[in-house]
């Protein structure tokens, strides 16, 4: 761990942190880049503020740093590449990263039991190239943000057809419906977040978009630009998935037809949002699957592990499972692609089910 005081005037006090950045930062690297900034003017305390602020969380190990804007990773390259490489499993400064949104490269036909599988959900983040991030830019990119997304999104045919929902502007009975569907994202209340500063001028320049049929989503100016979200209830991931590739596409078309923009990507990093942690696919592909019995094994944790998945409770990362239903959703993120992550899912969950129906049985699975 990091040394309380380091020989810099200014160099933070991580004597009881326990995150990432704490555990990758020197007196050396700090001295290093304590005085340079990004061409957009972010600093390095202000990349780091969040792991400054909060020490650590009892569930999780928090990155304890954040970009404010694309070059912040080349910039802070001596802290960010080690956290980078803790975060993601040895990911190194040479690696590339594979992108792959090509449906058809699935093996199998993407199916989970309905009988065990309550709902299926893939989501992301993009981030427009040219724009500081939410924990860095000001009012008026936020706007500008805001402004091109709705055009790009307004132009979506066919299922993706929708409307847009300023939060500023939103009528008490619009509220009302979208927190009934699941949809509304609030003002930022953890500490995390709001040491990164993401909840300044709320709720200016946020908004929630979806199409009429409300299974495909996007989150504007929230954690990142966007976060875009294909769900519905049941097993069929495949569908969920195909949806949410075309999705991708399509606004990103839409961006460049109105803005001249285009998504931040790199060959290393894959796709730039603000979280080291979401860096490469941003992807979480996930489902409510009822496990009742497995839950139940002293090995279960160790189970979903080894299948290269996480677990956390159906109202998120703090929250414990009810009823034996849990959010099964793929660990990785950087260095291997889209469709590498959801097979991961598929195949990983499909054996969780397989297991429980044994133990259904009164069988042994050890």
């Amino acid at each position: 761990m990091a040394e309380a005081k380091g020989k810099h005037a200014n160099y933070p006090d991580l004597s009881v942190h326990n995150n990432w950045m704490s555990k990758c930062m020197t007196d050396e690297i700090y001295t290093q880049l304590a005085n340079v900034k990004t061409k957009f003017g972010y600093s390095i305390d202000e990349a780091i503020q969040t792991g400054v602020d909060n020490p650590g969380h009892p569930y999780i190990m928090t990155v304890g740093c954040v970009a404010g804007d694309e070059e912040t990773y080349e910039t802070f390259a001596p802290l960010f590449d080690p956290i980078i490489a803790a975060r993601h499993g040895g990911y190194g400064k040479g690696a590339e990263h594979t992108t792959d949104l090509n449906p058809a490269n699935v093996k199998g036909d993407g199916q989970f039991d309905p009988n065990y599988v309550i709902s299926s959900r893939v989501r992301t983040g993009r981030s427009i190239r040219g724009f500081r991030l939410p924990p860095s830019c000001n009012r008026g990119e936020r706007r500008e943000i805001e402004e091109i997304l709705k055009k790009a999104l307004d132009s979506l045919p066919g299922d993706l057809k929708g409307k847009y929902y300023p939060l500023k502007e939103m009528t008490n009975e619009e509220q009302e419906q979208l927190i009934n569907d699941h949809f509304l994202f609030d003002k930022p209340v953890s500490p995390l977040l709001l040491a990164s500063g993401m909840a300044r001028d709320w709720p200016d320049g946020r908004g929630i978009w979806h199409n009429e049929k409300k299974n495909f989503l996007i989150w504007v100016n929230e954690e990142d630009h966007m976060r875009i979200i294909s769900m519905q209830l049941g097993g069929d991931m495949m569908e969920v998935f195909k949806r949410w590739c075309e999705g991708l596409k399509l606004v990103e078309e839409g961006i460049k037809k109105h803005s001249g923009k285009e998504y931040m990507h790199s060959k290393h990093l894959g796709f730039i949002l603000t979280c080291p942690s979401n860096l490469g696919t941003g992807m979480r592909a996930g489902v409510h699957v009822k496990l009742p019995n497995l839950s139940k094994q002293a090995k279960f944790g160790d189970i979903v592990e080894n299948l290269r998945l996480q677990k956390r409770g159906t109202g998120g990362v703090d929250t414990a499972a009810e009823g034996g239903v849990f959010d099964i959703s793929n660990r990785d993120r950087l260095g291997s692609s889209e469709v590498e992550q959801l097979q991961t899912v598929l195949d990983g969950v499909n054996e969780l089910i397989r297991l429980e129906k044994k133990l259904e049985k009164g069988e042994s699975i050890d």
